[in-house]
């Protein structure tokens, strides 16, 4: 879920923010490269080095971009100085660098083999379950690179709190799923739309959605408490996307979005599943208990076809309309017209995405 949310975040980015964003990661690791709180040895520069590369870069970086473009909608230019790119594409890689820990760490409790199209940290050779310490490592930098480079603004205490709450959000969030899809568990009782809504929305939605536009609302020197209307439609947006993803997980055409879709397989808790086990009768219900979550093709076309006749197609696109003029109404509603630009972009990028 996490990489498909990054894949549209900020789609919109120009050519230069890009650059100027590839260009600050170098500097930024050479900072972690050089920090005079150890003393580095030789091989250690190196494997740090190494594991930078391997698991900051490598995704589109669309959340650590899009900090730069709300940042320049909130500002109402397209020109900003060189500090302001500098300290905006801080913020946007602190993002990156999060979103890399995370990823580190759920390969290893997923079991996973590969991630953005290579083997997983933990699965190169030599590294193993070093993949953990270097998950501390990276949360750590960010702390390092804020340390560094905010320390005397005003809204340093704020960057502060607010990675730690994001992080505390998504690490409740990864726990829910954990333990809600344990393997070996299979229970599907405990799947509903209460448990799904939880799991997305504190898994997903507010590193991917929130904190990009908090941290360009701190930057531009905007108090967090008075945009909480800001936070919930940015989570509601996060929720709505994750479920696009699960519709496209079963429906979407291979073809198009990259991937073949694994969630009955896999045993997720995904939007359909809960949407089937509302709607279905006794009978239904058994051919869900029985098939889902195996991968043998037979058990998942029983399931597909369960979903056909519940209609779950026509769910989905009434859910989509619905959420649509949902989130448009509470935009509109803001009375501050940039955050209005910022909300719309952002919305605009992800409805009716066919990936």
């Amino acid at each position: 879920m996490a990489a498909a949310a990054a894949a549209v975040v900020a789609n919109g980015s120009s050519g230069d923010s890009k650059a100027a964003f590839a260009e600050i990661y170098n500097r930024l690791k050479e900072e972690m490269l050089e920090d005079p709180a150890f003393e580095f040895t030789d091989e250690s520069l190196q494997w740090i080095d190494r594991m930078l590369d391997y698991n900051v870069l490598g995704g589109k970086c669309n959340r650590g971009l899009s900090v730069i473009d709300s940042y320049k909608m909130l500002k109402g230019t397209n020109v900003l100085s060189k500090e302001e790119i500098f300290l905006a594409c801080t913020l946007g890689w602190c993002i990156e660098w999060l979103q890399a820990y995370f990823l580190v760490l759920d390969d290893i409790m997923d079991n996973s083999q590969t991630r953005r199209g290579q083997p997983c940290w933990f699965r190169v050779p030599q590294v193993g379950l070093i993949a953990v310490n270097d998950g501390i490592i990276l949360r750590n930098h960010i702390s390092r690179i804020l340390q560094r480079h905010f320390k005397g603004k005003p809204y340093y205490v704020d960057l502060i709190d607010l990675f730690n709450e994001v992080e505390f959000k998504t690490a409740s969030g990864q726990l829910l799923d954990l333990i809600t899809t344990h393997e070996g568990e299979k229970d599907l009782t405990k799947y509903n739309l209460t448990v799904h809504r939880r799991i997305v929305q504190y898994k997903t939605a507010y590193y991917s959605f929130y904190l990009p536009v908090a941290c360009a609302l701190l930057l531009s020197g905007e108090n967090l408490d008075n945009f909480g209307d800001v936070k919930n439609i940015l989570v509601e947006m996060g929720t709505y996307f994750q479920v696009q993803d699960d519709y496209l997980d079963c429906y979407g055409d291979p073809e198009f979005i990259g991937k073949i879709g694994t969630d009955i397989e896999d045993y997720k808790c995904s939007w359909l599943v809960v949407q089937a086990l509302e709607r279905a009768d006794e009978n239904q219900k058994h051919i869900l208990f029985e098939n889902y979550g195996k991968s043998d093709p037979e058990c998942i076309a029983k399931v597909k076809g369960l979903y056909k006749e519940l209609n779950l197609e026509a769910v989905f696109h009434e859910y989509e309309r619905d959420s649509y003029d949902k989130l448009i109404a509470d935009i509109e509603a803001q009375p501050n017209k940039a955050v209005q630009n910022v909300l719309m972009s952002f919305l605009h990028k992800i409805y009716k995405r066919q990936k």
